[in-house]
């Protein structure tokens, strides 16, 4: 995953919104803006390599002034473009434009991740205050009529300008940019979107912020260690730390995890415990209370509907779905509707089966959702004698990292990977990396930060901090943030085989950003669709399996020893195994995304559940065994900006991300020539190039859908 930023390039002006963090917005009150200090850090490039930031002297009251003089500094910048006498050209404008807000992307990219990662009372108000603001600072900049005049006059005439193609896709984004963020409204209608503009934003922020404390507040609290049998001695040694750390000293305390499913449902033997833990988890953030997300739901929807028809489209899923490569809600519909009854079939086929080994050990109940992740283990235990707790063991979070993640990246693209020690970071486990590329010069930085914190968001993903440019001179500082529970002090982190695929996932997104070879920072790194953004990344999962580097990182953690064939064998033939499950929890949330962008103004609910259950219902995918990933209460991806009407975008990506893995396996597999092949046909060319065009250079043909049904089981009779 991308973790979207309050404003993704601040040249470009095009809004998203940071993720979320830990105060209800509705009760957040902003600091007093400082003024604006020689001393503070923000206001010069960093010193350090490849201009990271500095950690160390950032303090939280320098984001508010920085945020206010880079909004200041950018306007300036812009008026001054818009006010040029000569006549527009490439470079006094385009370029300009490009040029522009340094200051204010510096600040944003730094304060966007630590809202995510490291976030604190004094960040979350301002994050409040600023997100309005901000969606402000891009409508005067998008809105500018002067400014548009200039940007339309080249663009109608750009195929006469003599452009090289990066120059003149650029030329192109920013007219598509401006056009679809409201130029060519008529002034009562950009007031109209300003106001729009202003509340989602903060709107968007109230809901990534009540996820966040909802998913701290529904911990369960539980009294005896005896409840929690089944989770080894380490996890239940976290759980009491944790409880401890909340001032319930003699209990234990889960905490919750993003997602529906929670991971200890895999191991919890005791019933009552999953079904609590199970109802926490699902019922976050609809059952009343301070961080209820039900009446923001609605207020977003609706207001990102009127934006929608305000801009002449017929809901907000065809006004986002036309910049992505799927183009329109039929396509989606289609891919989606496809796959769900055959999802859903197969699921049930997987619950009949579980069924039966509740059945065999008298269970005397009916597999429903807290049940699925333990009995599934069962029958995979049974059917493949294989359990997932046997691989734990042999999944060292270090030897994955060194001898799988870079291993892997050494011998596809000749990288390599030194740990630096001497550079500020804002919490102790974060690690840093020079990134060397083969030819023996400096590539990159990469932060690593894996174990999940209170004021950290939940999930994993892909950050970048300064991204690559030839014009800006500038080289890319990605990092990568996981939600691995630390385990006490002395003891090692051991990892479930999610855990490493999730490493090697995002560890694909930074090579998207690692290897961008670009000119201009609107096309750099991950700067592509929502719905291409994901398909690097899906690919870099193969070599967790590949034969090669599995031998190479699962090692036991106390012995040394391989993981023996015969269980590496196991890892392989289960692939396949709770496909239907997965694809259905998975199209479940994606049908909800598009259910909820697709309505228009006068359509919109009054029930955020029952519109949710009708929804499931109406696409065949009710199946209550099986809950959506996310539930509408908790959907970040769909409600704090990030992924709104394009949580699709993981399916869409996949179906290239098959036929990717198809080409590897014919070609070699784990060769330079196959990764330099991807790398410079596809993953150094940012967005300077149609996304479907990278792949069809890569591919050299476009994708078919059978490699995808094939992967999930999805053509069998």
């Amino acid at each position: 995953m991308i973790r979207p930023q309050l404003l993704v390039i601040a040249a470009s002006v095009m809004l998203a919104h940071a993720a979320p963090s830990a105060m209800a917005a509705a009760t957040a009150k902003s600091a007093p803006a400082a003024a604006v200090s020689a001393q503070n850090p923000l206001l010069k490039v960093s010193p350090l390599p490849f201009q990271m930031p500095q950690f160390g002297l950032i303090k939280d009251e320098h984001y508010a002034p920085a945020f206010a003089e880079g909004m200041k500094r950018q306007l300036a910048e812009v008026n001054a473009i818009a006010s040029n006498r000569q006549a527009p050209t490439f470079e006094n404008t385009i370029v300009a434009l490009e040029r522009t807000g340094q200051l204010l992307h510096r600040v944003n990219s730094i304060f966007s991740n630590m809202t995510s990662t490291n976030t604190n009372a004094v960040l979350e108000a301002v994050e409040v205050d600023v997100s309005p603001k901000l969606a402000a600072h891009g409508d005067a900049i998008t809105l500018n009529p002067k400014l548009f005049i200039r940007i339309d006059t080249l663009y109608a005439k750009r195929d006469k300008l003599g452009l090289d193609a990066e120059s003149l896709r650029l030329l192109e984004r920013y007219h598509t940019d401006f056009v679809r963020a409201g130029a060519k409204l008529s002034d009562a209608d950009k007031e109209k979107l300003k106001a729009y503009n202003a509340e989602q934003a903060g709107l968007e922020t109230a809901f990534a912020q009540n996820v966040l404390k909802e998913t701290n507040a529904k911990s369960i609290v539980v009294d005896t260690r005896l409840e929690l049998a089944g989770m080894t001695d380490s996890d239940i040694d976290t759980a009491a730390a944790a409880a401890k750390e909340r001032g319930l000293t003699g209990k234990f305390v889960i905490a919750l995890v993003n997602t529906s499913g929670q991971p200890p449902l895999a191991v919890l033997t005791d019933r009552k415990t999953r079904q609590r833990l199970m109802d926490a988890s699902l019922n976050r953030g609809s059952q009343g209370g301070e961080f209820d997300n039900r009446a923001i739901v609605l207020k977003l929807a609706k207001l990102r509907a009127e934006r929608a028809t305000l801009l002449g489209y017929a809901n907000y899923a065809a006004y986002s779905l036309e910049d992505q490569t799927a183009k329109t809600t039929t396509a989606v519909n289609t891919l989606l509707s496809e796959l769900a009854k055959p999802a859903v079939a197969n699921a049930r086929r997987e619950a009949a089966d579980l069924q039966q080994v509740v059945d065999a050990e008298k269970g005397g109940f009916q597999v429903a959702a807290a049940d699925w992740a333990i009995y599934t283990d069962k029958l995979r235990k049974q059917r493949f004698n294989f359990d997932e707790n046997e691989l734990k063991p042999y999944l060292e979070l270090n030897s994955v990292l060194n001898n799988g993640v870079f291993f892997a990246a050494n011998k596809l693209y000749g990288i390599s990977f030194k740990e630096r020690k001497d550079l500020p970071v804002y919490n102790p486990d974060v690690r840093v990396y020079d990134v060397t590329d083969a030819n023996g010069k400096p590539l990159a930085l990469f932060i690593a930060d894996f174990y999940a914190r209170g004021n950290k968001h939940g999930g994993a993903w892909m950050n970048e901090y300064v991204s690559q440019s030839s014009l800006m001179g500038t080289h890319p500082v990605v990092a990568n943030q996981l939600n691995i529970p630390k385990p006490p002090v002395g003891q090692p982190t051991l990892l479930t085989f999610d855990e490493v695929t999730t490493m090697f996932h995002e560890f694909g997104h930074a090579l998207h950003g690692m290897f961008s070879n670009v000119k201009y920072p609107r096309f750099a790194g991950t700067s592509v669709p929502s719905d291409f953004v994901e398909y690097p990344s899906q690919v870099n999962e193969m070599w967790a399996v590949w034969p090669e580097v599995l031998q190479n990182y699962a090692k036991h953690y106390q012995s040394g020893a391989a993981m023996p064939q015969e269980l590496l064998d196991k890892v392989t033939a289960a692939k396949k195994f709770n496909q239907g499950f997965m694809t259905t929890e998975y199209l479940s949330a994606a049908l909800l995304d598009q259910r909820w962008h697709q309505l228009a103004p006068s359509q919109i609910p009054t029930d955020v559940l029952a519109f949710e259950a009708a929804s499931l219902k109406d696409a065949g995918v009710d199946y209550a065994p099986v809950p959506p990933r996310y539930r509408t209460s908790y959907f970040s991806h769909s409600f704090s900006g990030g992924y709104s009407a394009a949580y699709y975008a993981y399916l869409w990506s996949e179906k290239l991300d098959a036929e990717s893995v198809n080409w590897f396996k014919e070609n070699g597999g784990l060769t330079r020539k196959n990764g330099d092949w991807f790398r410079n046909k596809l993953l150094s060319r940012g967005g300077s190039v149609d996304a479907l065009q990278l792949f069809r250079d890569f591919r050299g043909r476009d994708a078919t859908v059978e490699p995808l049904l094939e992967r999930r089981g999805l053509n069998a009779k």
